[in-house]
């Protein structure tokens, strides 16, 4: 009989051992589907279902779905509720994916800890946005916590995808004007953001009839809210110039050429939005190109500046 102990298997030993085309892939899926629950609130308010389940965390008293009652709006809301199921499934299968090499990927983990942490609380947010019928504050709140949790996973996808290839960077840092310059299009980008979020707040469309506005001037605010957004295509248009001159910055070429696309677009929706009285799909396409252009933004950054290690 053989004296030989047996080998212990622990379940961890059949996870990655290093970044490999499913941890990539779960980055990207954290990545649209932050995205996409972005737009799918949107539709939420749009169609006017914000109070489409008017408890939380049930949908109506004594019940967690809706009810017949509910109608067409009780299941939009309850669909968007369900969705965070799909953002908890992804966010673990990650965390799990990269568990046997945490301790030397600091950052992967960190900001897969911060993404799943991001799923309560937004969860929570949520509910507080439903307690006082959508009050506009804490919707704004609601976006811009959804924002920055697209920002974590899109720095996610930069770095799985950097590591899958075998690189331990993203390519060394831009000289110092560029940094300067990404460092602007991400604040000016964050701005924006903010302040779009206060000019959909004074707009109509609330999330159901009975919810607060904000009583700011709607023109006054807008025009606030494109001050940031004229710095930003500013930033943008002379880093994309620099960039093409100078083959010491190539690696920012396309973050540059993404980011400019999604302004423009981002314009050119926003302006037409304006001045075709603000329907309901223009206003949806807006929501996520916000979500991209804070995807675009961050990116640029990142390549830009190096300031997060691997």
């Amino acid at each position: 009989m053989s004296t030989d102990s047996p080998t212990t298997n622990h379940w961890t030993d059949r996870l990655p051992a290093a970044v490999n085309k499913t941890v990539h892939r779960l980055a990207i899926a954290s990545l649209v589907s932050q995205i996409g629950i972005i737009v799918t609130g949107g539709a939420v308010r749009l169609t006017k279902s914000g109070l489409g389940c008017s408890q939380w965390p049930n949908c109506v008293p004594g019940s967690m779905t809706p009810v017949p009652e509910q109608g067409v709006h009780g299941l939009i809301e309850f669909g968007n509720r369900t969705l965070t199921f799909v953002l908890v499934v992804i966010a673990v299968a990650f965390l799990v994916s990269i568990w046997r090499f945490r301790a030397t990927h600091k950052t992967l983990f960190g900001l897969s800890i911060a993404l799943l942490a991001g799923i309560p609380a937004q969860a929570i947010i949520g509910g507080i946005t439903v307690l006082t019928k959508l009050n506009p504050w804490v919707v704004s709140l609601h976006f811009i916590v959804s924002a920055a949790m697209v920002m974590a996973a899109t720095l996610l996808v930069n770095r799985t995808g950097a590591l899958r290839r075998g690189e331990t960077s993203l390519g060394k840092p831009a000289g110092t004007t560029q940094q300067f310059l990404a460092w602007t299009i991400l604040a000016t980008s964050a701005l924006a953001i903010v302040l779009g979020t206060i000019v959909t707040g004074t707009g109509p469309h609330a999330g159901d009839a009975d919810s607060p506005r904000h009583l700011f001037d709607p023109y006054f605010v807008t025009r606030l809210h494109v001050v940031p957004v004229y710095l930003l295509v500013a930033a943008t248009l002379i880093a994309l110039f620099l960039a093409l001159r100078n083959d010491g910055d190539r690696q920012l070429r396309t973050p540059l050429v993404l980011m400019t696309a999604v302004v423009l677009l981002q314009g050119i929706i926003g302006y037409t939005q304006h001045f075709t009285g603000l329907p309901i799909l223009l206003v949806l396409f807006h929501m996520l190109g916000a979500s991209l252009l804070a995807a675009a933004a961050i990116n640029v950054w990142d390549r830009a500046t190096q300031k997060f290690p691997f």
